[in-house]
């Protein structure tokens, strides 16, 4: 099974990311998590992303605030497919991370999920390696039908609490 890289712009991030982690834990799909920054490290982000491949990953997650270069950093230098996630910080509310996450060029795609997304940040990663590994689509799919029988159980509370 390939890797998720999560690779955050700040050690700041870790709770954030953390929600990443143990989402990919739950589904049993391996990770290693790093601390690269576009702006203070970007031969160490340019390296890793150039190498990713070869070093076994399949997906790479990168979550920053602010200016959140961090992602398109890394998706000009790899044909992976790359995961943003844009941080809340004090400045904006993530507003500024989501724009410079989500705005990319042609060429250089980033998946964006929604400000401190890290869960769906880690399922769209796990729904990406499923396509090749039928394990991860059918644990995908037994999540799912999980989820649909909670909302109904709670339909059925209220409805028996709340209909005349």
């Amino acid at each position: 099974m390939k890797k998720v890289a999560i690779v955050m712009g700040s050690d700041s991030d870790l709770p954030v990311v953390s929600k990443a982690a143990d989402t990919l834990k739950e589904y049993g799909v391996p990770f290693e998590m790093h601390v690269y920054s576009a702006h203070r490290t970007p031969e160490q982000a340019k390296a890793f992303s150039e190498n990713a491949r070869k070093a076994g990953f399949g997906v790479i997650i990168a979550a920053a605030g602010k200016a959140a270069h961090l992602a398109g950093a890394l998706a000009a230098n790899s044909t992976l497919p790359v995961i943003g996630i844009p941080v809340k910080s004090s400045t904006l509310d993530g507003l500024d991370a989501l724009l410079s996450t989500v705005q990319m060029p042609s060429g250089i795609p980033v998946a964006t999920v929604a400000i401190d997304g890290a869960a769906n940040a880690a399922l769209l990663a796990v729904e990406i390696l499923s396509v090749s590994d039928d394990s991860l689509a059918e644990k995908l799919s037994r999540a799912r039908e999980a989820a649909a029988r909670k909302v109904l159980e709670k339909d059925a509370e209220i409805a028996a609490r709340c209909n005349a």
